[in-house]
């Protein structure tokens, strides 16, 4: 039974105001034009670190005791979790262990490092990112953060949509990416509780979609092999966010490269600001169902910025 309440997510709101920004939410009247509804998107690819992972790493390291904090945080992660983890803990003054598989992106890597987090590589098989952790459990007593599967964590990555919600009340549909289901679920909790009629949907990547299968068989479905440019949406759908997502969440669309691609340039050329490509998919799903959100009032969450420059998917 998942504890995870609205008023988690408001005293994580709290929690973690001093470590986050409170992110813009921007509005484009030529996006509307394209997508023909009113959008509203809630940036955080503006966030600390470049993504909504500052918020929930931020609230499960304020969550711990004294003692608990003392002995220092734990994770595995190749990309915005890490920097997330390693970035609040340096604000706190405690250690960090980070184990990132070694075909990470360098510049993640030195990310990590360059907030003081000790960096643990490892293979980048999962069962030896989660033998390597272990044993820096082992060694250090620190504590573990789960990317996603931790109601500390969907606590504070809800904290985004109860920003929406408060300047945006009037939304009818509000969308996220789904990975590990750790904003999703937030989100969910969140907007059907502030407005038990608003609908909750989640775009995820055709070559990744776990989540789709779960979600339509009740039960947990893994990603054998991903094939997606998506790359922050290729992790599986954890047991508690399942668990939320098949209690409150309206639907799950899937789109291809090719819808996440335009979705993601228009982004760029008509509001001027970079998003990654697994922050393109829910609007990718927007453009993808113009005849189910005609007219409506529409919130996407942006989950992040962190694109490689150098490997951009359009030119």
């Amino acid at each position: 039974m998942i504890k995870v309440s609205l008023p988690d997510i408001q005293a994580a709101a709290q929690r973690i105001a001093p470590l986050i920004h409170h992110t813009p939410v921007l509005h484009s009247e030529s996006i509307d034009a394209i997508a023909g509804c009113t959008v509203y998107f809630k940036c955080e690819n503006f966030q600390k670190i470049g993504a909504f992972k500052m918020r929930g790493a931020s609230n499960a390291i304020l969550s711990l005791s004294a003692e608990e904090r003392a002995q220092g945080v734990a994770t595995h992660s190749s990309g915005n979790h890490a920097q997330a983890v390693a970035r609040a803990a340096k604000v706190l003054g405690i250690p960090a262990y980070i184990v990132m598989p070694e075909t990470a992106p360098k510049v993640k890597i030195e990310a990590v490092k360059g907030y003081g987090a000790e960096v643990i590589l490892c293979p980048p098989k999962l069962k030896d990112r989660e033998a390597y952790l272990a044993e820096v459990v082992s060694r250090t007593g620190a504590q573990v953060i789960h990317p996603y599967d931790d109601e500390r964590i969907i606590a504070g990555q809800g904290t985004a949509a109860l920003e929406l919600l408060e300047e945006q009340p009037d939304l009818q549909i509000i969308l996220t990416p789904v990975g590990g289901g750790g904003l999703l679920s937030g989100t969910a909790i969140a907007a059907k509780s502030l407005k038990p009629g608003i609908q909750v949907i989640a775009g995820e990547p055709l070559g990744a979609d776990d989540a789709y299968r779960s979600f339509h068989s009740g039960k947990k479905e893994i990603n054998t092999s991903t094939n997606t440019l998506a790359d922050g949406l290729l992790t599986n759908l954890g047991d508690r966010n399942l668990e939320i997502i098949l209690q409150y969440v309206d639907d799950i669309i899937r789109v291809s490269d090719e819808e996440i691609v335009q979705a993601m340039r228009l982004i760029w050329e008509r509001m001027k600001i970079i998003i990654e490509p697994s922050c393109a998919v829910p609007f990718a799903a927007v453009l993808q169902q113009k005849e189910r959100v005609a007219g409506k009032k529409i919130g996407i969450i942006l989950s992040g910025g962190n694109v490689d420059l150098a490997k951009l998917p359009f030119r």
